[in-house]
């Protein structure tokens, strides 16, 4: 059944709550007074949530081409499909990160690829933006890759010390 609002200030604080509500949001300014104020103190407690809301986990399983550990950064071969190791000094198909390995798993065997959410994950610092190494298979580094021919793939931001929110972007090649 889905809710109906009443088309004025009181449906809108009461459609605000019921999102707040049903995603877990702390609505510090609760309860809203029926006007322009109680609407605005929705909003607020709507935007202050966010930082704080978690997405479900997105991801798709594909089948590792070699080696991958949990965690690790990984794409796409252009030619077979496999999952393998994603590195930032190699080619734009090695640097086009799908997602991040959510298993330990060897060559030939399903691996599932976490492509948008939050990657569990250790030795982060909160804040942090963070981009494929250029330097080890899979990895991440809060240092973006310089110089000419390698490539700049940003692929989040620590949310904790152990959370990463996956972003990830496409690599742009350094001249």
């Amino acid at each position: 059944m889905t809710a109906t609002y009443e088309a004025n200030i009181v449906g809108a604080i009461e459609a605000l709550v019921d999102l707040m509500s049903g995603n877990g949001f702390t609505m510090t300014r609760e309860p809203y007074a029926p006007n322009y104020r109680g609407l605005v103190d929705a909003v607020i407690d709507l935007k202050e949530g966010f930082p704080v809301f978690v997405a479900p986990v997105v991801g798709f399983t594909g089948i590792a081409g070699a080696s991958v550990t949990q965690g690790d950064a990984v794409c796409l071969q252009d030619t077979t499909g496999l999952v393998i190791t994603a590195i930032a000094n190699s080619t734009e198909e090695r640097a086009r990160v799908a997602g991040f390995a959510n298993q330990t798993r060897m060559q030939g065997d399903p691996v599932q690829v976490l492509v948008a959410g939050i990657l569990p994950t250790t030795g982060l610092s909160p804040g942090n933006h963070y981009y494929l190494s250029d330097t080890t298979d899979g990895l991440i580094t809060t240092t973006a890759p310089s110089g000419a021919g390698k490539y700049v793939t940003y692929v989040g931001e620590a949310v904790t010390t152990t959370k990463l929110s996956i972003q990830l972007t496409t690599p742009i090649k350094l001249s």
